[in-house]
């Protein structure tokens, strides 16, 4: 039984890290749902006044989707190494194809959060019926009164509306909710379509097979792990030699003495070198021969004089 639930967990662990990016997305747009629909619940409250109602509704919409942006942006490695990228080597050696993938690489993952918001807000409809309603013309609704105006309309979406305006509130507010869905469902769709379209370019301009691009998904992954993780132990046992030296003495707990003796810290990557390593990498093939990643261009380039530094890229595949 121990063994079967042992090699259940080793299938669900090897599911969840060859489907990363598709369950952070999906836990990104949960977390993004629920604040959007605790925030609605909690927080959001209609001005019911001419000029407030439209900045109120709209800044509803936008300004929570351009700070989740923001956000994406700062949280994200890709930023930064793309940042790196252009401050350290510039453009020249990409194609213009490849930086406008590179940025896709940068911007697409930071997207995800900012249209869930906006897309959530339109199918509900609040803030866009509070944005809008001072603005619904008596030519659109049937046996709407002609003498109603913006500070009336602008009353329509609370509770605050004169009596005699009540039996027109349900009329105004199904209008502006239809549209605000209908923006809703159609953003939905354009965002699936342009996605699904920008997924099929990126295969066929690939002039990777299938089973190489999985490849290299899977290196990536365990370089990004494999790199990081020795990183921690490499810093930590640097910094234990370092304390050592100053006060004769570390205080290192029975792993870290064992990691203490196993690994040495001698080996100390210069600046140029960590440079070489960081920034953006676009698939590149030299003499035939796949380069997957900076590190993988770098430790090439320290085991085989012919290898060109300078190689053009050879497809336009984002990391």
């Amino acid at each position: 039984m121990a063994a079967l639930v042992t090699e259940h967990m080793k299938f669900m662990y090897l599911v969840f890290k060859s489907q990363n990016v598709v369950i952070f997305n999906c836990l990104v747009v949960l977390g993004t749902l629920g604040s959007q629909q605790l925030y609605s619940f909690l927080a959001f409250q209609c001005p019911c006044a001419p000029k407030r109602n439209y900045l109120y509704g709209l800044a509803a919409i936008g300004i929570p989707a351009l700070t989740l942006f923001l956000v994406g942006m700062l949280m994200s490695n890709q930023t930064w190494n793309f940042v790196a990228e252009c401050r350290r080597r510039g453009a020249g050696n990409c194609t213009i194809p490849a930086i406008f993938l590179l940025l896709g690489c940068v911007v697409g993952p930071a997207m995800v959060a900012p249209i869930t918001w906006s897309v959530i807000s339109l199918l509900q409809g609040e803030a866009y019926v509070c944005a809008l309603s001072e603005f619904v013309q008596s030519s659109s609704l049937k046996d709407f009164p002609h003498q109603y105006k913006p500070d009336i309309l602008a009353k329509f979406p609370c509770k605050t509306i004169p009596v005699e305006d009540v039996s027109f509130k349900e009329d105004v507010v199904r209008k502006l909710r239809y549209e605000s869905q209908f923006i809703g469902w159609l953003l939905l769709g354009t965002v699936a379509i342009t996605v699904f379209i920008l997924k099929c370019l990126k295969h066929c301009c690939s002039s990777l097979g299938y089973q190489q691009e999985e490849y290299w998904s899977q290196y990536r992954s365990n370089e990004s792990e494999l790199f990081k993780r020795t990183a921690e132990i490499h810093a930590k046992m640097l910094a234990a030699g370092n304390i050592k030296q100053f006060f004769g003495f570390v205080a290192l707990d029975n792993d870290e003495k064992q990691l203490l003796q196993e690994f040495s810290t001698d080996n100390v990557q210069s600046t140029v070198h960590w440079d070489h390593i960081t920034g953006m990498h676009i698939f590149r093939e030299n003499k035939g021969f796949p380069i997957y990643s900076r590190l993988h261009k770098w430790a090439m380039r320290k085991s085989l004089t012919d290898i060109d530094p300078e190689s053009k890229e050879t497809i336009v595949l984002p990391v």
